[in-house]
């Protein structure tokens, strides 16, 4: 194995670029003399740098990017470009809308709330109220579908949740079954499953408790439907991520001194608002003055969304069921243990032979290449999911193309998720390449990025032969840093500027040939 090159602490003081650049020098300073720039041996030629971005265009719509740095792209542009920009990049869903749309929507006056954006958290919702305020309004954007909701919910039935990680790992990462009822619409692989979970019961009773409520009073709840209170906090309401509209309710009943002041500077979000990021529990705990009538806290609530993963299964190769890996989501936040809603769920609450309501979101960039062409796929930890679908995909059709799989994670004896079934994919060929990078296996760490550098060359020669490029995981950290070695490698093998490299991998993804799910 070839020697890893240190990498500059975020820290040191120069510019992301900056940095960037010297980190590739690193890389190749301390790389093997053999490896020479590669030559190209098929017949796709390299991608022309994109001309400047049209109107038309989005550079921000990049979930790698930093809310400033979506903003400064968009500075200048229509309020609608700016309202977009502030969203996640992730297109997930979870607010009912694609980015764009939800942006159009808030434009055109059709959707009030501006805390729909559940990646972006309070970062998104202020900027958007900023923008929203602004009293220079651009024309309105042409109408567009506004919906990316999943369209048709089915119910599925639970069959398992296996433990993929092992006995010490300091993640519970599990493998979901879920067999499909007759009529759900047919999945492809790359798209995503919409579970509609329950929150913690635990959780429920201590609000119901907090709120001095009888369990089975009748409430109206967001989603216009009646139910018992303890039914309505339980599969109705998001009780997680209480909506600025229920602390402005909260802020509006506090009687307890500055109590109503700290509640109403959570609600706009202002930077050091304390309790951050606070459930309902929390708020509720936190100001004990703060007791509006149930149903008022009820109807101000929003609705609990559901939770989207990645699939991780192929139809042709488990027909009638869909997979999933979900990591187990268990943390202590001042002092009190919480968790994820659908992760938990899953992992712990869900008996065998339960029924789930779930949907197929269809995905809209995050396609199979043709069968001819060779596939790199970058997953580490759960962002394997969709590779493992893929893997079964081009088994179950026969396709010609090769495929090589970056697969990370933090010890391979306790977190090399699918191992058995990826290593047969390599014995038997299915995988041309399959590299690991286990962080916590020796003194330095070893991620992804460090195995793709060491591979640069002919990482850029399959790129010359037309080869699609997939990367699924953590946006901010991993897909990030996935980029950039992207970039070094492109720039030092294409013999390119930085500026140049950059614009040849912009060019992948508009042809569909960079793509990415990132969350």
């Amino acid at each position: 194995m070839g020697h890893i090159a240190p990498l500059l602490p975020e820290s040191a003081p120069f510019s992301i670029a900056e940095r960037a650049w010297i980190n590739g020098f690193l890389a190749g300073l301390m790389g093997s003399s053999s490896e020479a720039p590669a030559t190209p041996t098929g017949t796709a030629a390299a991608p022309a740098p994109p001309a400047a971005p049209s109107v038309e265009d989005a550079p921000w719509h990049d979930p790698t990017l930093t809310l400033e740095e979506r903003l400064a792209l968009s500075d200048g542009r229509p309020r609608a470009a700016r309202l977009m920009a502030a969203m996640a990049q992730q297109d997930c869903g979870q607010c009912g809308y694609l980015c764009r749309t939800y942006a159009d929507a808030i434009e055109r006056g059709e959707e009030k709330s501006l805390t729909r954006c559940v990646p972006g958290g309070k970062q998104t919702s202020r900027a958007l109220k900023e923008l929203v305020a602004e009293t220079v309004s651009a024309a309105p954007a042409a109408p567009a579908p506004s919906s990316a909701a999943p369209e048709a919910k089915v119910m599925g039935r639970f069959i398992a949740a296996e433990r993929l990680s092992r006995v010490g790992s300091e993640k519970d990462t599990r493998h979901v079954v879920i067999r499909l009822e007759s009529e759900a619409p047919p999945y492809e692989v790359g798209d995503s499953l919409a579970v509609h979970a329950e929150n913690c019961p635990e959780l429920v009773a201590a609000i119901i408790e907090r709120l001095g409520a009888r369990p089975e009073l009748e409430v109206a709840c967001p989603d216009g439907t009646r139910r018992s209170l303890e039914c309505a906090l339980a599969i109705a309401c998001e009780i997680g991520r209480p909506s600025d509209t229920a602390v402005e309710v909260l802020a509006s009943r506090a009687t307890g001194p500055g109590e109503s002041d700290r509640l109403q500077a959570l609600a706009e979000g202002y930077p050091g608002a304390e309790p951050a990021d606070a459930d309902l529990l929390e708020l509720l705990e936190t100001f004990p003055s703060a007791r509006p009538p149930v149903q008022e806290l009820i109807s101000a609530l929003g609705i609990l969304q559901p939770r989207l993963y990645s699939i991780a299964s192929s139809p042709k190769a488990v027909p009638g069921e869909v997979h999933l890996t979900v990591d187990a989501v268990r943390y202590e936040k001042r002092g009190r243990p919480r968790q994820g809603v659908a992760s938990t769920f899953l992992a712990e609450r869900a008996a065998p032979g339960r029924e789930i309501l779930v949907a197929v979101q269809a995905s809209q960039n995050f396609r199979l290449a043709p069968q001819d062409r060779p596939i790199v796929m970058i997953g580490p930890g759960t962002g394997v999911a969709p590779f493992r679908a893929f893997l079964q995909e081009r088994r179950a059709v026969g396709a010609k193309g090769r495929n090589w799989l970056f697969f990370g994670a933090q010890r391979r004896q306790l977190d090399y998720l699918y191992e058995a079934e990826l290593e047969e994919f390599r014995r038997d060929g299915l995988l041309a390449r399959l590299d690991t990078a286990f962080s916590r296996d020796q003194p330095e760490k070893v991620y992804v990025q460090h195995r793709m550098r060491e591979s640069a060359g002919e990482l850029w020669a399959w790129l010359q032969e037309g080869a699609h490029l997939y990367v699924c995981g953590d946006a901010q950290r991993m897909a990030r840093d996935v980029d950039m070695a992207l970039t070094f490698l492109v720039a030092k093998h294409g013999r390119m500027e930085w500026a140049d490299a950059k614009a040849y991998l912009a060019t992948l993804g508009r042809e569909g040939r960079y793509q990415r799910d990132v969350y």
